[in-house]
């Protein structure tokens, strides 16, 4: 695959108010994207120091990812990158989950990936690229989140076929699973309490690590692209 500048790229990015989000959007815009920012929270979209588009949605409703998809195409005049960055992740013992937790983690950590395919593949202009992040967890499951790293098994086997089908229209996956990166988002379980972790990683070093990878034409960044 040919590689992809970001400079003035149309960029789709999902998840900007996350910790990694907003660390992806700083970096995008430093080199020069065209940016729809897309969030739930309208408040927090627009207390971002980062200029693009904004859209308030819930990308689990229906007909949310076909709207975020047509905001960028109509904020940069096409669709060049799309990268998802919305998660959520919960702990416990499969026994002590419930099922509405077990639903929220597929929909929000797998459905929303495939949705968002399904809307961008239509769009997204040849050279383009099209970013998950699955995570380290999608390469060895852990006790005690073995629901949260299911769903993101799900997203790398996802982008694994979706990769061979993309590659027909001129579109490049890239699946990107970084170690622990201290976004905040274990303090923000839908369920459970986080183990004891290490310190994680910088967003800012994931996020440039991300971007580096898109520009240069990668087509997979597993967890030790992050080693530093």
């Amino acid at each position: 695959m040919a590689t992809t500048s970001l400079d003035g790229a149309s960029v789709l990015l999902l998840g900007a108010t996350g910790g990694l989000g907003g660390a992806l959007g700083m970096e995008l815009a430093g080199r020069g994207a065209t940016l729809t920012l897309v969030g739930r929270d309208r408040t927090r979209l627009e207390q971002l120091d980062i200029p693009g588009a904004r859209v308030a949605l819930d990308l689990r409703a229906p007909d949310a990812c076909a709207a975020a998809v047509r905001a960028a195409v109509e904020h940069g005049g096409r669709l060049d990158v799309v990268i998802n960055a919305v998660g959520v992740v919960a702990f416990g013992d499969i026994g002590s989950l419930s099922t509405d937790v077990m639903e929220e983690l597929f929909m929000t950590n797998t459905f929303i990936p495939i949705m968002i395919a399904h809307e961008a593949m239509a769009n997204l202009s040849s050279g383009g690229v099209m970013v998950n992040i699955s995570g380290v967890i999608a390469e060895q499951n852990l006790p005690g989140m073995a629901a949260y790293g299911a769903s993101k098994a799900a997203v790398r086997s996802f982008d694994e076929a979706l990769a061979r089908e993309a590659r027909r229209q001129g579109v490049r996956v890239l699946d990107a699973r970084p170690p622990h990166t201290e976004t905040g988002l274990a303090g923000r379980a839908i369920a459970g309490t986080a183990p004891k972790m290490g310190v994680g990683l910088d967003p800012a070093l994931v996020a440039r690590i991300v971007c580096d990878a898109i520009e240069s034409g990668a087509t997979d960044l597993p967890s030790g692209a992050f080693s530093v």
